[in-house]
């Protein structure tokens, strides 16, 4: 949330709001945050509660406009920076959601994505686009040319709900069913359904938007038995979506930004130009790299992405991940007795091994030159773990002062978007790093570490 450009409080700075793991708000002083419990109804189902959701989400933007001494009319903007792959259907004259949120880390689909990497169907798509990609020399041919599913990506868990949830299926044929993930559906209820939207930076990592045409994937969603009719129209990042209605804060606030996280974070780090690289390490571990106005495709570990939209300029991205970086560090550390001490060690040594094999990717990959690498997410507040990283990478890397990217990403934009900040020359003015780390061993005293990592890497499929 951005205060009122002509109503600036003393020691109020610009605050920010962001829906991601958690909810939180926060002004340059203030953070006001609820976590929000997921919920495991079965075996490997990661659900959360619509309402629960909304509830806190209202709540702590309440409590952080208050805790900083401002009122509501006092909000120029709000921007808000949700989880990628975690949504939701419901029906689009009722509002009633079909069922719960469905995480990002949730595996019912996991049979489909199975059945799909497996099929003959996929390998019949991958030989026609490596043909077509040789022909033509055109990267859009490249990605369909070595396509597969993953359960993180909402596509496969879409077309598990069009098989599963009988309400949502009657509702799509009738034109009645609406798709959104988080930033949607909260932009839908901020309006009271007035509003119905996403951005381009999270409709492309949902895995059914092509980046390339920035248009739904109708093939795409033949082939999943998904009916087109359900999608959001895609917006810019930065942009007046519209405004909150009166009856929730009391007065209307625009909303000016909706930001995947990750984009978000590699917003807030001002990673602006091609070659900037920003690593996350939170519950999930990623690395992005600006790619400028080139859509980078790739074999491998790397998917690309749209970072942002604003106005004519889009930026690409080049995106690599690793699952629960952070949710197992803390899980270990919370235990703390000698076997998870182990486990601990042995998580990073993963993690470790994980991201030089990504960055190597990377610098391999991408034919681009690396820039400045900024870290965020909560496991950059471990010195040690970040010292370590640098003397594997051989690069120095920048911490800033507030590990909380995402939030100040879509802070960023949707200042932009108002009218508070003018252009990104100001939004690099206002960056705070705490901390730089640079190599100060060899990455080759870690060889030995490594090769074992590797080796047990080797002979893990067999235990």
């Amino acid at each position: 949330m951005c205060p009122h450009p002509s109503r600036r409080t003393r020691g109020a700075g610009r605050g920010y709001a962001c829906y991601q793991e958690s909810v939180h708000t926060f002004s340059l002083q203030i953070e006001c945050f609820l976590p929000v419990e997921s919920l495991y109804p079965r075996p490997g189902w990661v659900e959360l509660d619509p309402e629960v959701l909304w509830s806190q989400f209202i709540g702590v933007i309440k409590e952080a406009v208050h805790a900083a001494g401002l009122h509501m009319r006092q909000i120029a903007g709000l921007g808000i920076s949700t989880q990628r792959g975690t949504f939701i259907t419901w029906h689009k004259r009722t509002g009633k959601p079909f069922h719960n949120f469905i995480s990002w880390q949730d595996l019912r689909s996991a049979e489909l994505v199975n059945s799909w990497n497996n099929s003959l169907l996929l390998k019949v798509i991958h030989v026609i686009f490596t043909v077509l990609h040789f022909l033509t020399g055109n990267d859009r041919y490249l990605a369909p040319s070595f396509l597969t599913f993953s359960t993180h990506q909402a596509s496969m868990k879409l077309s598990w709900v069009f098989k599963n949830i009988h309400e949502a299926e009657e509702a799509a044929k009738k034109n009645n069913c609406c798709f959104g993930t988080v930033d949607t559906w909260l932009l839908y209820r901020l309006t009271k359904g007035s509003v119905y939207a996403t951005d381009y930076s999270n409709a492309s990592a949902t895995g059914i938007f092509e980046p390339f045409t920035k248009c739904w994937n109708p093939t795409l969603c033949n082939l999943l038995s998904i009916p087109v009719s359900i999608y959001p129209p895609v917006r810019d990042t930065s942009f007046n979506f519209g405004s909150t209605d009166s009856e929730i804060f009391g007065v209307p606030i625009p909303i000016m930004a909706l930001v995947a996280d990750q984009q978000s974070a590699m917003f807030g780090e001002c990673c602006f130009h091609p070659g900037d690289v920003k690593l996350t390490m939170g519950t999930g571990g990623f690395w992005n790299v600006n790619t400028g106005e080139h859509l980078f495709a790739s074999r491998g570990s790397l998917y690309p992405l749209i970072g942002w939209k604003i106005g004519e300029e889009v930026v690409y991205l080049t995106e690599g991940s690793i699952s629960d970086v952070g949710t197992a560090i803390k899980w270990a550390l919370d235990i703390g007795n000698f076997k998870c001490t182990i486990f601990l060690v042995g998580t990073l040594l993963r993690e470790f091994g994980l991201n030089k094999l990504l960055y190597d990717i990377i610098v391999k990959k991408v034919h681009i030159p690396l820039r400045t690498i900024r870290a965020d997410g909560g496991v950059s507040n471990n010195s040690f773990v970040m010292q370590m990283t640098s003397d594997l990478i051989n690069k120095k890397i920048e911490k800033p002062a507030n590990v909380e990217m995402s939030s100040l990403g879509a802070a960023f934009l949707a200042g932009l978007a108002s009218g508070f900040w003018t252009n990104k020359k100001q939004l690099k003015k206002l960056r705070r790093i705490e901390a730089v780390f640079e190599p100060q061993k060899d990455s080759e005293e870690y060889r030995p570490a490594m090769d074992a990592w590797l080796q047990a890497m080797k002979h893990s499929p067999h235990w």
